[in-house]
């Protein structure tokens, strides 16, 4: 299975991608303006091991991937122009699923506090680059493919941003992490077939990885390495982390789905979002990872802080 999912923190709509490893699922929405977040929802049964091709779902091609990120960001572009769109759980839920459907619902504490909003219009400055598993590795609740593509940050300079999505059968696509690559980086090539299409990652490496980046971040350091992975130490999270830990800062319950590829190198790519329990969503850290082939260390490519 090309994705792995370890904890469900969703607000309403489709569940987390079901994968190899899940956690108990909190049940309660944001204690934050209760009557204005979505509810939350019973997240799907996790899937077999080993996924098998859908026989009434028409393959997702390479082409399509691009064209539904295009519409997306068409239908997100139209979300913002709406007025206190952050207020409107069918706009929310149109375009966004486990840690971006948190960062939507943040936007509600900015309005609070009288601060301006961090969604920005999205303007391509080029064609996306999709990539995309084969279609018998797609699970079988639905498909999902990353996307690099280059634009706008919040603070109005243009660089790459990596971004996965997931659709359920019949239903659009929605935004589940994205990240800005840090300046210096650059996202790996993948290891594609001859068809094109990615090759699937290491699940176990994804798991381990996920939960060093929680210990570290939930101030675990007597468990650092404990996954059998460390940090690099010229990592972005280990100069971020003493300054963002103080004040409102809660700490993360779990993560979304991990989604993530071989490297042409054999290395391996991950991508996924940090989040608190439901009940006291205070901020998202989506990240875009690397470990190089037969290393313990943990590169960080790209990451993305919303509170």
């Amino acid at each position: 299975m090309p994705l792995i999912v370890a904890l469900v923190l969703i607000l309403s709509g489709c569940g987390a991608i079901p994968g190899l490893l899940r956690l108990p699922t909190p049940a309660s929405a944001p204690s934050k303006a209760t009557s204005k977040t979505p509810s939350p929802t019973t997240s799907p049964s996790p899937s077999p091991s080993t996924p098998t091709p859908s026989a009434t779902r028409a393959a997702l091609t390479i082409p399509q991937a691009g064209q539904a990120m295009r519409k997306w960001v068409g239908a997100y572009n139209a979300m913002l122009k709406k007025r206190k769109w952050w207020k409107q759980n069918s706009l929310l839920d149109a375009l966004f699923i486990e840690g971006a459907l948190h960062e939507g619902v943040l936007e509600r504490n900015h309005e609070d506090f009288g601060w301006k909003t961090e969604h920005k219009p999205i303007n391509l400055t080029a064609a996306p680059a999709v990539y995309l598993p084969r279609p018998e590795r797609q699970p079988p609740i639905g498909d999902w493919f990353i996307a690099q593509a280059t634009y706008k940050d919040t603070k109005g300079y243009a660089r790459p941003h990596v971004l996965a999505f997931f659709r359920s059968p019949g239903k659009s696509f929605k935004l589940a992490v994205a990240a800005p690559i840090h300046w210096g980086q650059r996202m790996p090539k993948p290891r594609l077939d001859a068809g094109g299409y990615i090759t699937d990652m290491d699940n176990a490496m994804a798991g381990s990885v996920a939960e060093e980046y929680l210990n570290f971040w939930n101030n675990k350091r007597k468990k650092e390495g404990d996954s059998g992975y460390r940090l690099a130490r010229n990592s972005y999270s280990r100069k971020a982390f003493p300054a963002v830990n103080k004040g409102m800062y809660v700490a993360f319950a779990g993560h979304g789905s991990v989604f993530g590829f071989r490297t042409a190198d054999n290395g391996s790519f991950f991508l996924f979002a940090m989040v608190n329990d439901t009940k006291s969503v205070n901020q998202v850290l989506s990240e875009a990872l690397l470990v190089p082939r037969g290393s313990r260390t943990i590169q960080e490519l790209g990451a993305n802080w919303f509170s």
